[in-house]
């Protein structure tokens, strides 16, 4: 009993590896569209091609997210927006971000 516990918890912790693998493939094909956008002006076009595509489906899949067209929609916003994955999930940001909703709501 004791080994099937251990070996159920080791197949958790390997398939949490996994997703997070491909995570970070989904933030390196964000930040590729994003290099696009501003050297091209085709990222958005760029991600929507690739989260369509069958590799990007998988990859989307694999990582936990849903590929629908939604998924595609929020990809393609985010590229236009241009700012970079880092720079995003950073604290700093999300700070600033609060405090820019924050003089919003006041003003």
């Amino acid at each position: 009993m004791v080994d099937f516990v251990d070996g159920t918890a080791f197949n958790y912790e390997q398939g949490a590896r996994a997703r997070k693998l491909f995570a970070a493939v989904v933030l390196a094909a964000l930040d590729d569209a994003i290099a696009d956008d501003k050297k091209y002006g085709n990222g958005p076009e760029q991600i929507a091609r690739w989260a369509r595509s069958r590799d990007g489906r998988e990859v989307l899949s694999c990582a936990g997210i849903d590929p629908n067209e939604r998924v595609v929609s929020g990809l393609m916003e985010f590229v236009s927006k241009g700012v970079r994955t880092s720079v995003a999930l950073s604290r700093e940001e999300s700070e600033r971000r609060h405090a820019a909703a924050q003089e919003a709501e006041a003003a």
